[in-house]
This record gives C-alpha cells, sequence and structure tokens, in this order.
C-alpha cells in the first residue's frame, strides 16, 4: 500500500512538474510580453500572466496531474482559494527579490514562480483533490 502510494505521489509530481513547465511558458511569457512590448508595470504584468495560467493550470491539474474525475466546478472555488494564496506568497517574493535583493525585476519575477508552485502542489494535492491522484 505505501509502495503504491509513494508511486502515485511521484507521477503525480511529475505531472504537475510538466504542466507547471506548460504555465510557466504560458504565464511568464505573457509577463515578459506585457514588460517587454507594452511596458506594463511588474504587478499587473504579473497578475495577468497568472491569471491566464490558472485557466490552462485548473483544467490540466484537474484532470490529468490530480486524476480528478468529478465535475471541475465543485472544485473551483477552493482550486481559486490556493491559487490566491499562492499568489500573494509570489507576489511578495518578486517584490522582495527587487526591492531588497535589488534584483532584476525578470530574474525577480523568475524566482516568485518557486515558493508559488512549492505551496499550490502541497495545497491541491492535500486539500483540494484530496490525494485522488
Amino acid at each position: 500500500m505505501r509502495a503504491q502510494f509513494s508511486a502515485l505521489f511521484q507521477w503525480s509530481l511529475i505531472r504537475f512538474g510538466l504542466t507547471g513547465l506548460l504555465n510557466t511558458v504560458v504565464g511568464l511569457g505573457t509577463i515578459f510580453a506585457l514588460k517587454w512590448f507594452l511596458n506594463v508595470p511588474d504587478t499587473p504584468a504579473n497578475l495577468a500572466g497568472y491569471g491566464l495560467g490558472i485557466i490552462v493550470s485548473y483544467y490540466v491539474n484537474s484532470r490529468w496531474t490530480f486524476q480528478y474525475k468529478e465535475a471541475l466546478h465543485a472544485k473551483a472555488l477552493p482550486y481559486a482559494l490556493v491559487l490566491v494564496c499562492a499568489y500573494i506568497v509570489n507576489l511578495f517574493t518578486v517584490h522582495f527579490c527587487i526591492g531588497m535583493l535589488q534584483l532584476n525585476s525578470y530574474l525577480a519575477q523568475a524566482a516568485g514562480i518557486i515558493p508559488y508552485s512549492l505551496l499550490t502542489y502541497v495545497l491541491l494535492r492535500r486539500y483540494v483533490f484530496g490525494g485522488k491522484s
């Protein structure tokens, strides 16, 4: 039983990582494009990038990463709450990296992905999709 759980955990983590790569391309690509081509400030660019990533990640993570078979609307609010919490941590990280560490804002945006991703995986697996992977 423990070996089966471990294998399922590893596969969901791998799928989450691959979904994260897709979300990174979509989200960070949007952020960078908005900043580079339209001179959009960091916070609105970050919000737009993550907003678009949410649309992609909700479907892919629920159906593929965590193999959730029930109606998706039942998990929309808990999913959104997890992402809001993770986004706040992300935004704090971005502004901390820019303000305190004096990082380039592009690097700070990329650094914000790390705590966002870790917190999202743990909360989705544990509280939203209940380990149904």
